[in-house]
């Protein structure tokens, strides 16, 4: 009680207006911050990412540490020039969330980059009231969390697992700059990330061999719940989101990946892509404000990157969404040999160097603490895959597409399900197996299947001591339900949802009719928005 009403008493001490001069003009070091270092040369300039974020200790004791000795660090980075870099450049569009300024640049051959700031303004996300009070300056305050220079170091490590990558590179702006024309003064002065985008087919370069394009998560789910020709590559998927852990990027939600699209045979196979590294090595450990913000209570997702991976939990919060579609085949054993490849292809060498790809400056500051955490958790990467697999087996969603078919629920001993969903056979397409899994009851309290639209059939059966509780949502179309499944005990393990009409359904002894005339009953969450 005492500790909240001192932090309120310490809002209430800042509770001024928004601070409409927070950030710096320019990046560029004078020479007092230089301290006699070496001049840039001609092409170069020693910049400081963001002086505003280095306050003093009776600050830092309420709002913490942070990063912000790398963001007062001066470094030296080349000057951007839009006409020259990649054979000259042109700015084709301005985009950019509520934080960030940026911009989708194209290079003669038709190839597309993400010109990003690396410092951001986190008002916006916010209500329009509370952007003119304290709770602005604090918002501000708090991207020092962030690490300037993080997305630096991440490709190597990509690379070394076989994770797709971009290959970012940062940049100064000079105050006198011109070339970007009517958006000059949103660049001028500032530290920008440059790489490459993957949109379309002219971004596709010899590392992505047999690629044919690329897609956007939201065409990715779009298809993949229409049509059950496209699948996506969980291992890799898998593989993509402990590297996340093993970086400590928390912040992974379904914009944050681009999809290659490849083909198998008739079907289509999308492999993941990740892109915006804001948040690798995110440091949010102490502050007597934030420590209470970042607890399990508030914003747990805001997790400090360190040497263990004490809350896997935290890291999997904004990806909940993408990580229970794309996710939801993989067993304990599949988690465990990816995490097991991944500690042998991530050699202390390989992450030596590739935390080497920091600039001097920081690395002297953060390089060596850095290189210790990257090792110390890559030895705990089988334990934190375990974690990840038992909070995703806790509550599993199977679901089908708008097409016809076929799932088959199997009650077995030892407390055992197995699912399976296949395809039927077409004029133009084989028979397939799309899904296969047994749970394990000890790991998974409950079993959601989706049949969504098509005319889909739904067969469970076994007669067992104990079972896991099975939801079955039929979806659009006539379908057809039976279930013969017996399971010792008066609790009913199978639960069907659908319309009571349209449906050929056989109930019995296990099954609890929750039909309805309500058509909302199909609601099924496709988007996550």
């Amino acid at each position: 009680m005492m500790r909240a009403l001192l932090v309120l008493l310490v809002c209430l001490s800042m509770s001024s207006c928004a601070d409409n001069e927070f950030f710096q003009e320019d990046a560029l070091a004078t020479a007092q911050e230089l301290k006699g270092k070496a001049a840039a040369g001609p092409d170069s300039a020693w910049v400081i990412a963001g002086r505003h974020y280095d306050r003093s200790g009776f600050h830092r004791f309420f709002w913490g540490d942070h990063n912000r000795a790398l963001w007062a660090e001066p470094v030296k980075l080349p000057i951007f020039k839009l006409d020259s870099l990649h054979g000259g450049l042109r700015v084709v569009e301005k985009g950019g969330g509520f934080q960030t300024t940026s911009f989708d640049l194209l290079d003669s051959t038709g190839r597309r980059y993400a010109f990003r700031s690396v410092d951001k303004d986190p008002v916006d996300v916010v209500s329009p009231f509370w952007r003119k009070t304290f709770v602005a300056n604090v918002l501000r305050d708090q991207t020092a969390a962030a690490n300037p220079y993080g997305a630096l170091v991440v490709p190597p490590l990509s690379e070394a697992v076989g994770v797709y990558h971009s290959n970012p590179r940062l940049y100064y702006v000079p105050a006198s700059d011109t070339s970007f024309g009517a958006y000059a003064e949103a660049v001028r002065g500032k530290v920008f990330l440059f790489q490459e985008k993957y949109e379309a087919p002219a971004d596709i370069t010899p590392v992505f061999r047999n690629v044919l394009a690329f897609q956007d998560s939201e065409d990715v789910l779009r298809k993949r719940f229409s049509y059950n020709t496209h699948h996506v590559n969980q291992r890799a998927f898998a593989r993509a989101r402990l590297l996340d852990l093993l970086i400590g990027d928390w912040d992974r939600h379904k914009g944050q990946w681009e999809w290659a699209v490849t083909a198998k045979g008739a079907d289509t196979v999308y492999v993941p892509v990740p892109k915006d590294r804001d948040q690798v090595f995110f440091n949010m450990k102490n502050g007597l404000v934030p420590s209470i913000a970042n607890s399990k209570l508030f914003a747990r997702k805001l997790h400090a990157f360190d040497d263990d991976f004490s809350d896997v939990k935290a890291y999997m919060i904004n990806g909940a969404y993408i990580n229970n579609r794309f996710l939801n085949e993989l067993t304990l054993q599949d988690w465990q040999t990816i995490a097991r490849e991944m500690q042998q292809q991530l050699t202390d060498t390989k992450i030596e160097q590739a935390v080497r790809r920091l600039p001097p400056t920081i690395y002297a500051l953060a390089g060596k603490e850095i290189t210790h955490n990257l090792k110390s958790r890559r030895d705990l990467l089988p334990k934190a895959a375990t974690e990840v697999y038992k909070l995703l087996a806790a509550e599993v969603t199977v679901v089908g597409s708008d097409m016809k078919e076929i799932f088959t629920v199997r009650r077995l001993e030892n407390a055992r399900v197995e699912v399976t969903v296949e395809r039927r056979a077409t004029n133009t397409l084989p028979a397939r197996q799309l899904y296969k899994r047994t749970f394990h009851r000890g790991e998974t309290k409950q079993i959601i299947l989706h049949g969504l639209d098509g005319e889909d059939t739904f067969t469970v059966s076994g007669a067992v001591d104990e079972s896991i509780p099975v939801k079955i949502y039929g979806g659009l179309g006539e379908d057809k339900i039976t279930d013969t499944s017996t399971v010792t005990g008066l609790k009913d393990y199978t639960l069907v949802y659908d319309t009571d009409r349209g449906n050929d359904i056989l109930f019995g002894s296990e099954t609890r009719d929750m039909t309805t005339d309500d058509v909302r009953v199909h609601a099924y969450d496709r988007e996550g928005n």
